[in-house]
């Protein structure tokens, strides 16, 4: 019989799951839309669950409604005294998946926006999972098994105005995601970058006036991430987006690339977390 990699489970289902990727979870972004569908989904699998967000409120209630034990902490993880709240919370507990999902879009033209937000968006887009990444991965390497999830886009494919600095953040992640991946084979640490579409959360109806064709749920997403853990560097959940990134990313000239994506943008229309 062919061993197991090292830190795998032969045990299949939720119990095997928890067995390679538990006993902790820590979902960040997880006050509403895909973060809190990666906390049920990872829930009914049987980890526990370090949630975290700025609101506390949706986090407190969130909490309360999962059947593993959840503690919710309230941070902003484009801070370092928000980072700092997160890894102390961690302290003690064995943290077997981490979720990079808190994003910031600050969108517009770039000669408009206030640098204050362009500053925020690469400190909670790029700055936060890498520091996320820093401190869980080197336990999970000592025990053999764990993994790391980073929510990636569409956007960041290409050029994307009018959301062109949340789009090099997305890019960043992405390569970040697929460059671990390689490092970490072998070793029972997983790492994903799941390229997202359009995703149907709160705050892509505040932004966008109609749904792009193809939009999924957040439960579609965090169940395509949590299945392509471990299966390779890269997911796109859905159909749709991945001819959609076949597309934009080979099919297509660079030139014609940015303008689709453009025309896809226009209709955003305010700032907000992605």
């Amino acid at each position: 019989m062919t061993a197991a990699p090292a830190g795998r489970s032969r045990v299949g289902g939720a119990a095997g799951f928890a067995a390679r990727y538990g006993p902790w979870a820590l979902v960040a972004g997880a006050s509403e839309g895909l973060g809190a569908a990666f906390a049920r989904q990872l829930a009914e699998r049987g980890l526990n669950l370090i949630l975290v967000a700025r609101r506390s409120e949706p986090l407190a209630e969130l909490a309360g409604r999962l059947p593993t034990r959840a503690e919710p902490v309230a941070a902003d993880l484009g801070t370092a005294d928000g980072l700092r709240r997160v890894t102390e919370a961690a302290r003690g507990r064995e943290v077997g998946l981490v979720v990079a999902n808190a994003a910031y879009a600050p969108i517009g033209r770039f000669a408009d926006l206030d640098p204050e937000q362009t500053r925020r968006a690469v400190d909670l887009n790029c700055r936060a999972p890498l520091e996320l990444a820093h401190h869980f991965l080197p336990p999970m390497l000592a025990r053999r098994r764990g993994g790391l999830i980073i929510m990636s886009s569409l956007a960041g494919l290409q050029g994307a105005p009018p959301i062109s600095v949340y789009a090099a953040t997305k890019a960043f992640g992405t390569i970040l995601a697929e460059g671990l991946w390689a490092e970490l084979r072998g070793t029972g640490v997983d790492v994903l970058a799941c390229v997202a579409g359009a995703v149907a959360t709160p705050n892509l109806a505040g932004a966008k006036g109609r749904p792009a064709p193809g939009t999924r749920t957040p439960d579609q997403v965090a169940a395509a991430a949590l299945r392509g853990l471990g299966h390779g560097p890269r997911v796109v959940p859905g159909l749709g987006m991945r001819l959609s990134a076949a597309v934009l990313s080979r099919l297509l000239p660079r030139r014609a690339a940015i303008s689709v994506m453009a025309r896809a943008s226009a209709d955003v229309t305010g700032p907000g977390p992605g």
